[in-house]
């Protein structure tokens, strides 16, 4: 490539880097139902050919939508199984998605949406999912904005890169400061905008976070970082983790910043002291309210669950809500216009989609019923035991989201089957597991 093309490509952009040349392969990407994404690389031209000719960008094996985090195939879904036989699914290309990764010259990225055969939507994509939510939002009226704030650990091996607490550090390590480095620099490449970069509290823990934008938008561009993330730490000899909880007692997670629009304004815009628009409170309500019910989106591993297990960890103990607390499940932050929500609950591990699809189903909640939120926490949150606990594990939060009407009223009844019979997966697979904390406490103890 004569000339590396910035970021992200208007379909005319793309055909002329086609036509020099310049863009050789095109990966097609669905992202599944961890967030990955996952698909096939086309030769670019053949791309251009099948879209001018009306046709799919490509077709998959359906088992990419409902399979765990190994690939194994399971046969537990409606979508499809052994009895099925496996067919495949369709690729829809978003060419407002086009774009080039620096670190991969010649080579172009598009998101896809998955379709059925015949064409119609597949309602169990989490890209689709996602949309739906953002629906049923505007036709009440609001529009979704997002920043999303991201935390992985960097290992050597099994073992963090660094084994002491750089939070806020400006002097790092030199292989630590080198990732950094080029990871800041890829991503705008790559059509990523990024706010800021950090070192965080654990050890090798790292937190990037993104400017506020369209909700879509905004966790397309968090596949590619997910993705850019693990391939510069395997240039640099690194793992790059996003486990919510990677080793006892640490834990990350993937914040969620949002507010509403409401007429090109927004509707989260506090005047005055703890005084909350009325929009908000609904909100804050609802989150409580219905994200109990919703956990398997959020927190799809039983990985998930320990995040949550250990005090004064800025991951949430209980479903409170407060005023600038880190340690509430819901934070209320910013300043007048910029006044806005964080949801704390997802982890690392999350598929920022369907983790968003369940915040927004759950405000929708919670403005269309026009709930009250309790009183707010007023100091330490995990001491806060007037409110409920989050879900204790996995096995708990699908006792709760499968069957539930609130989850089945919000996303369909297909939906809650899909990523319920996901987390039954996974709950049947770490059951039959022997662990090494097991063999270490009871091995010539038993």
């Amino acid at each position: 490539m004569n000339k590396q093309i910035p970021g992200l490509l208007s379909p005319k952009d793309f055909r002329t880097a086609v036509d020099r040349t310049d863009i050789t392969t095109i990966m097609v990407a669905v992202p599944d139902m961890m967030g990955r994404l996952q698909g096939k690389r086309l030769n670019a031209r053949i791309f251009l050919d099948r879209i001018d000719n009306g046709l799919n960008a490509s077709e998959a094996c359906a088992y990419i939508l409902a399979t765990n985090v190994r690939m194994d195939p399971l046969g537990a879904f409606d979508l499809t199984g052994w009895d099925h036989g496996f067919q495949d699914i369709g690729f829809v290309a978003d060419l407002d998605t086009l774009r080039v990764l620096p670190y991969m010259p010649g080579v172009a990225l598009v998101h896809c949406d998955a379709v059925h055969p015949d064409g119609t939507p597949l309602e169990i994509a989490p890209r689709r999912i996602l949309r739906s939510q953002l629906d049923q939002l505007a036709e009440i009226g609001f529009e979704v904005r997002v920043g999303l704030e991201s935390e992985f650990v960097l290992c050597k091996g099994l073992q963090p890169v660094v084994q002491h607490n750089l939070d806020y550090a400006l002097d790092h390590p030199p292989a630590l400061s080198d990732f950094l480095q080029h990871l800041a620099e890829a991503l705008p490449e790559a059509g990523v905008p990024i706010e800021a970069t950090k070192t965080e509290g654990a050890p090798g823990q790292v937190e990037v976070t993104f400017p506020y934008g369209p909700a879509l938008h905004g966790c397309d561009n968090y596949t590619v970082y997910k993705q850019t993330v693990r391939h510069l730490a395997r240039g640099h000899g690194l793992t790059a983790t996003f486990m919510a909880t990677p080793f006892t007692a640490v834990g990350s997670g993937l914040h969620i910043h949002l507010s509403l629009w409401q007429g090109g304004s927004p509707a989260f815009t506090a005047s005055s002291g703890e005084t909350l628009p009325e929009t908000m409170q609904h909100s804050i309500a609802g989150l409580l309210s219905a994200m109990p019910h919703l956990a398997p989106l959020y927190a799809p591993n039983p990985n998930s669950y320990k995040r949550y297990a250990t005090a004064h960890s800025f991951a949430p103990q209980y479903m409170n809500w407060g005023h600038d607390n880190r340690g509430c499940a819901i934070r209320v932050t910013g300043h007048g216009e910029g006044t806005h929500l964080e949801i704390r609950l997802p982890g690392a591990d999350a598929n920022p989609y369907l983790a968003l699809a369940a915040s927004l189903a759950a405000m929708t909640h919670g403005l269309t019923e026009k709930l009250t939120p309790p009183e707010r926490c007023r100091g330490d949150a995990y001491t806060d035991q007037q409110t409920p606990p989050v879900r204790r594990d996995l096995a708990e939060a699908l006792a709760y989201f499968n069957g539930s009407s609130l989850a089945t009223s919000a996303l369909g009844a297909g939906v809650v089957r899909h990523y319920a019979s996901a987390a039954e997966a996974e709950i049947t697979e770490h059951r039959r597991q022997v662990t090494d904390v097991e063999r270490e406490r009871g091995f010539d103890r038993a």
